[in-house]
């Protein structure tokens, strides 16, 4: 008798170990093997403009500034501030992209809010307020949407999917796409959500709680 209670004791710890490893690893405590567009012959879509003239293109400048503001690891916190851009320690998924895209010449705050007033039957606002407008999910999507390229929102369409496009999940959450894959080709996401890691093997499994609904890639302008 105790023998065998001694095997289902056994067996049971071993399940849970297994369950607890994959997900580990499914929720990315467990680094995973990272994977590039080489790997997959994909080519790397380089932009024809560089808007600030700092001689980096504004693909790759985008990238790299998202990855300048994510090294001082933000905490997340909603907050407003009358300068717009926070400037503390803390942030939300909005600011990720918004200082991506400022690094590289772009002043979404600014391009926002003028869309917003030339467009307001499109946007669902109350009292237009340029200090938050640019860091709701959902005026980012109307803004992309009608300003800048959209793209597939197909997982399976690997290369259609570049480092430093902008992707929207629902009207809640939003993020940059990485320079690195995972074994199937899809993309690491760039985001802030509170989580420990802020490049991620998560575009697939959070598509799966909250669909993509936008995949955009800023025009050039040459």
């Amino acid at each position: 008798m105790k023998k065998k209670i001694l095997i289902i004791v056994t067996n049971f710890l071993i399940i849970l170990i297994i369950v607890v490893l994959y997900a580990l690893y499914r929720f990315n405590y467990i680094p995973h093997k990272k994977y590039t567009n080489e790997d997959f012959n994909i080519k790397t879509y380089i932009s024809k403009t560089d808007k600030d003239n700092d001689g980096i293109d504004d693909q790759t400048d985008i990238l790299n500034n998202v990855r300048d503001y994510i090294k001082t690891n933000p905490k997340y916190k909603s907050k407003y501030y009358a300068t717009g851009y926070p400037n503390d320690e803390y942030g939300v998924c909005t600011d990720v992209v918004a200082f991506g895209l400022k690094g590289a010449g772009y002043d979404l705050m600014n391009l926002v809010n003028e869309h917003i007033k030339t467009n307001r039957n499109l946007y669902d606002i109350d009292v237009i307020d340029k200090n938050i407008d640019f860091r709701r999910v959902q005026n980012l999507k109307v803004y992309f949407e009608r300003n800048q390229i959209s793209l597939t929102t197909d997982l399976s369409k690997i290369e259609e999917w570049q480092p430093g496009d902008i992707v929207i999940f629902g009207t809640s959450h939003i993020g940059i796409i990485s320079d690195k894959r995972n074994k199937k080709g899809i993309p690491y996401l760039i985001h802030n959500g509170g989580q420990p890691l802020r490049e991620e093997d998560i575009l697939e499994l959070y598509n799966q709680y909250e669909n993509i609904s936008g995949h955009f890639r800023i025009k050039d302008t040459n």
